[in-house]
């Protein structure tokens, strides 16, 4: 791999002439550096093959870290859960999923039964507009520290999700309207959802749920002994 990559650095030099042909090579010593790099390449494709393997591969790591770094960015974001659990879990979400609502209750009794994990609500507005009106209005209730409440309410909702059901919803939560109106409007509440998005796109993300925990992305609803199994090995990890 090293070969292969030093004589591709040779041959992107050879073309910078007529710097280097001033210098030390004349067009005689760069027509015979280019017919040993081609030969080369020619004889050993499959170098070639594996160093454009390794190199999609370190992409993608770096693709995913740089994903999860984002998703790790949660500073706004809505928590329930122990707000100081060792162990967090992270739920790309949208209130009108229905998917999203089947994993409502297996997260819900996770929470109940393993009192260290915080989990975190990635507001992932994808599938109508009025899944943002629902998203900022969650990230607004969070602001009002009644998150839970609103999050129940709207996860216990049965149907499509509307404007006057989202601010039904927050109405019976408690929040204050006007402060709700005034914190779904703001700039704040639309950078944690641009930040979502933002961490989705890095991890390949484009349904909803999807679970992150740790460095393991796990697209799509899961099972309550799923969530108990992720919950264990990340506990594992961390000794």
């Amino acid at each position: 791999m090293r070969v292969i990559i030093a004589l591709c650095s040779l041959l992107a030099l050879s073309s910078t002439l007529p710097q280097l042909a001033k210098a030390e090579l004349d067009i005689s010593d760069r027509a015979a550096l280019d017919s040993i790099i081609k030969e080369f390449i020619q004889n050993n494709p499959e170098v070639v093959r594996d160093t454009l393997i390794a190199l999609a591969a370190r992409e993608e790591t770096e693709r995913k870290q740089a994903g999860l770094s984002r998703v790790r960015d949660d500073q706004g974001d809505p928590v329930m859960g122990n707000p100081d659990g060792a162990i967090t879990l992270y739920e790309f979400s949208d209130y009108n999923c229905g998917y999203c609502k089947r994993v409502f209750e297996p997260i819900q009794q996770m929470l109940r039964d393993n009192p260290d994990v915080r989990l975190v609500i990635k507001e992932f507005p994808i599938l109508s507009q009025s899944s943002l009106v629902a998203a900022q209005a969650a990230i607004a209730a969070e602001m009002q520290d009644k998150f839970a409440d609103y999050h129940i309410g709207m996860m216990s909702y049965r149907g499509q999700i509307t404007n006057d059901v989202v601010m039904r919803v927050a109405e019976q939560a408690g929040l204050d309207n006007t402060q709700l109106q005034k914190d779904m409007e703001s700039a704040e509440t639309a950078a944690i959802i641009q930040r979502t998005r933002e961490a989705a796109a890095a991890l390949a993300l484009n349904g909803t749920p999807a679970l992150v925990i740790g460095d393991t992305v796990v697209p799509g609803a899961i099972s309550l002994d799923e969530l108990v199994g992720l919950i264990a090995d990340e506990r594992a990890k961390q000794g």
